[in-house]
């Protein structure tokens, strides 16, 4: 019977995700693809550092471990070829990384084999992959380069016995179609008309499926031993408060905390979360958030719409 993994939780990775490639993707840029093939060839036995998704990585499957079965997996979607790739392997081997699937495009946007690995993720350092994936109905993100918990994850810190993860509201989870709102008739009107609407759960983000991925995962634990943490972080406040509760309650999913911020910075509220990473829409929110937190930017909705070029 041939192998699956319809019942795991998936994670899609790109090698820049999952490794700081800033040198050799350096030679890409500034000196083509066969100079960046020998650069990849002549240190392949080079360990790469770890990236700026390398913690999240590596507590997700530490959560197999801990229960003697696998119930996530990792899957490498590179641009590299099998060639350069190498370098990639021998580094997740380095580590420890329980990670044996893995798709090699040779340059080409490896985007595509999301679906057939039944990846409920896809993280990237590749924008344009990324607005790919979205746009085919994945959840994806941009992962931000960041110095936050990048380096060992030795020390003790908030959540360091659990994989937290952090979302954002509209456009991520939820829908857009209150952002535009917001964006049309301001402030008093979007109370308004979240003040209206209270009772009518907004639509699915792209991000809805990989949130019940993880409360289908974390129904697997007792509540009080979860070894998985979610969190909403959203600019909303009361009023707009009581339509994103009746949202989640309707589709029957878990979030265990949830901060209605009412337009204060997220960041630090994020970084005592102690949140492994973080998804948000809003490039500006994503720019103070990666100075704190692992963040992935979600190019989705109405913030990342860009406007008609004058006739």
């Amino acid at each position: 019977m041939p192998a699956s993994l319809d019942d795991k939780l998936v994670i899609a990775i790109s090698s820049r995700a999952l490794f700081d490639m800033s040198d050799s993707h350096r030679v890409y840029v500034e000196q083509g693809v066969e100079a960046y093939c020998r650069y990849q060839v002549e240190h392949e036995e080079d360990v790469l550092a770890p990236g700026v998704a390398f913690g999240l990585v590596r507590k997700l499957l530490g959560l197999n471990q801990q229960q003697d079965a696998t119930r996530v997996e990792v899957i490498l979607l590179s641009r590299n070829s099998a060639d350069t790739g190498l370098r990639v392997f021998n580094s997740i081997e380095h580590y420890g990384l329980a990670i044996t699937r893995a798709a090699f495009t040779s340059g080409s946007s490896p985007w595509r084999y999301v679906a057939p690995f039944g990846a409920q993720l896809f993280l990237s350092a590749d924008p344009d992959d990324v607005v790919q994936a979205l746009s085919h109905g994945h959840a994806a993100a941009t992962i931000l380069p960041s110095a936050a918990r990048v380096a060992d994850e030795g020390a003790a810190d908030v959540g360091a016995d659990q994989v937290r993860i952090a979302f954002d509201g509209d456009a991520v989870l939820f829908e857009d179609a209150a952002e535009r709102v917001y964006r049309s008739e301001g402030l008093s009107g979007f109370a308004a008309s979240e003040r209206a609407q209270a009772k009518r759960p907004l639509e699915g983000g792209p991000f809805k499926p990989f949130l019940a991925a993880l409360h289908n995962l974390q129904s697997q634990y007792p509540a009080d031993g979860c070894p998985i943490r979610t969190a909403l972080v959203t600019a909303r406040g009361a009023p707009a408060h009581e339509r994103v509760i009746r949202t989640l309650r309707s589709w029957n999913i878990r979030i265990d905390e949830a901060m209605f911020l009412g337009g204060l910075t997220k960041a630090e509220f994020l970084a005592a979360f102690g949140a492994d990473i973080f998804f948000d829409d809003q490039q500006g929110h994503c720019d103070l958030a990666r100075h704190h937190v692992a963040t992935g930017h979600v190019p989705h909705g109405v913030a990342n719409e860009r406007p008609l070029a004058d006739a």
